[in-house]
């Protein structure tokens, strides 16, 4: 019984001290903090209640092709709308509203276009802008397999999206980026998983990529086009990628690690408690319909691919546990996609206008999924109330809930870059 009120109380000390340095921190790193009787919480329960009301928001968005992108980007365009309404801010972004956000595959595409900035500061895409992108490329995002399959892949070709990803995304580089992304591939040359971060382009110049190329590497089809070969600005790195959907389909996992981990970027954040989690996923997808799903290997690496983000998907709702209806939602489609070679610009986007009625579908780890009362579209709006809550909390708070590093005014005229003071959000 001893023991265990001395290690409450050294809890309680430690919970203290953390307060006490959390606001000289603030006074003498950030600033701004002028009231002479600062009233520092005294109990665990007032340090708890502190900490939870300011959480870091993460957007993260699952691979597959083109479809599954698709569907995610109407789900942002709904969320987009729904944000602007309720702000009464017409030009409001949903990169106005994310501290973090991670993409694979088309996911990574579409994570890509909205965070990156433009020359105005302003991201280069709207949500719609971003939608629209997606649709008139879905055929060059899904490029099939033809004879020439072996040349390409000793070839290793850049694939029929270089193009417009050159245009869209001209020279800006990860530290272009508006908040916090991370977009993975895996990297045949270390036969490991490599992540493009804005936070380790920012540290060290030899990691920071041209967008374009992220959104290639990202989205490389092993089976079809082979690895795509690139390297960082500097030419110091280079990388073998193919497809971020085999180093991870579903990244949400690896986005709230980044954040758990990442004390300079994100210092006031402990738990899960202290996040808000909307995660995106595509759906079933196939070719086949629900015939022959074990005819092919790429059916195989869809199983896989699909498997991997409920498993992802159900560990990190359990990890939410009593907050993980209020604190973290995912949404996808409910069924199996059809063919969507087969597919119009109308039926596509019919589909996505489908899956937002559709009922919320819930993780229950080792039982399935279950049918919840809300559908995606209601989750999405009782979210967005959400996400201004914390916007609007952030307008008076004392200490910053996210510091991220900001690069400097002109990155592109060198490739040295210096890290500003710390950006307060």
């Amino acid at each position: 019984m001893a023991a265990a009120i001395t290690t409450q109380s050294s809890f309680d000390v430690d919970k203290l001290t953390f307060e006490i340095f959390s606001i000289l921190e603030n006074k003498f790193l950030f600033g701004g903090y002028d009231d002479p009787n600062p009233k520092i919480a005294l109990s665990q329960n007032d340090h708890q209640k502190h900490s939870s009301d300011g959480r870091v928001r993460v957007l993260s968005i699952d691979g597959g092709r083109a479809t599954s992108g698709i569907l995610a980007a109407k789900s942002l365009s709904h969320l987009e709308s729904c944000l602007r309404r309720k702000s009464g801010n017409s030009s409001a972004s949903i990169s106005d509203y994310f501290d973090v956000v991670a993409g694979s595959g088309s996911g990574g595409v579409l994570a890509s276009l909205l965070f990156t900035r433009g020359k105005d500061g302003r991201p280069l895409f709207t949500a719609d802008e971003a939608l629209r992108f997606l649709i008139e490329n879905r055929k060059k995002l899904n490029q099939s397999v033809s004879s020439k399959g072996l040349l390409r892949r000793f070839c290793r070709p850049r694939g029929k999206m270089e193009k417009p990803l050159r245009s869209a995304f001209g020279e800006c580089t990860l530290k272009d980026t508006i908040k916090s992304v991370l977009i993975p591939c895996y990297d045949l040359s270390t036969r490991a998983p490599f992540v493009f971060s804005r936070a380790d382009a920012l540290e060290v110049d030899s990691y920071d990529f041209k967008m374009s190329d992220v959104c290639l590497a990202t989205i490389a089809e092993p089976m079809v086009n082979g690895a795509v070969e690139l390297s960082s600005v500097d030419k110091k790195t280079k990388i073998f990628a193919v497809d971020g959907g085999i180093a991870m389909n579903n990244p949400t996992a690896a986005a709230i690690t980044h954040v758990l981990n990442n004390k300079q970027e994100f210092p006031l954040c402990k738990g899960v408690e202290d996040l808000l989690v909307v995660s995106l996923g595509g759906g079933g997808e196939s070719d086949f319909g629900t015939k022959n799903l074990n005819s092919s290997p790429a059916r195989f690496a869809w199983i896989a691919g699909e498997g991997a983000s409920d498993t992802v998907d159900q560990a990190v709702s359990m990890a939410f546990g009593q907050c993980r209806t209020s604190n973290y939602v995912r949404i996808q489609a409910n069924g199996i996609i059809p063919n969507e070679k087969s597919l119009k610009e109308a039926d596509i986007l019919g589909m996505a206008e489908k899956m937002l009625k559709q009922k919320n579908v819930e993780s229950i780890l080792f039982k399935g999924k279950k049918i919840g009362e809300n559908t995606n579209l209601d989750k999405l709006e009782s979210f967005g109330g959400e996400l201004i809550k914390e916007q609007e909390r952030r307008k008076t708070s004392i200490l910053p809930i996210v510091a991220l590093k900001q690069a400097s005014p002109s990155p592109r005229t060198s490739s040295a870059t210096t890290l500003s003071t710390l950006s307060s959000c």
